[in-house]
């Protein structure tokens, strides 16, 4: 599945993998993110951690007519406010996505699938 972009120069088809992955690598910049969740793991009760790679499994771009959805699986560290932690993972995700594919996103929806105690 892909976005496709018009610009006065024509039109630009963005692979939703593609965006999966600039918005994991960006929600992993984020202070209190110890890395992203697959979508699927919670059932079992066992969350891992993606490595960069397999972002897309941890992210779902969703296309509904003009409007882009973005739902993120995240692991937050110890210690830290979830809701500040939330709040900048949407932000960032938001802005790198503009800034780099001039895609406006509508909503960033995170949901927390684990907390994991990082050595300090």
């Amino acid at each position: 599945m892909s976005l496709e972009l018009k610009t006065q120069y024509g039109s630009i088809e963005i692979s939703t993998e593609v965006i999966a992955t600039i918005a994991g690598g960006a929600a992993t910049d984020c202070y209190g993110i110890v890395g992203m969740a697959s979508k699927n793991q919670i059932k079992d009760g066992i969350t891992e951690i993606l490595r960069k790679e397999n972002f897309t499994k941890g992210v779902i771009v969703r296309n509904t007519g003009e409007d882009v959805h973005i739902d993120m699986y995240i692991i937050v560290s110890y210690g830290t406010k979830i809701s500040e932690v939330a709040s900048n993972v949407q932000n960032k995700v938001k802005y790198t996505l503009d800034q780099t594919l001039g895609l406006s996103v509508d909503s960033v929806n995170i949901f927390v699938q684990g907390v994991k105690v990082t050595n300090m």
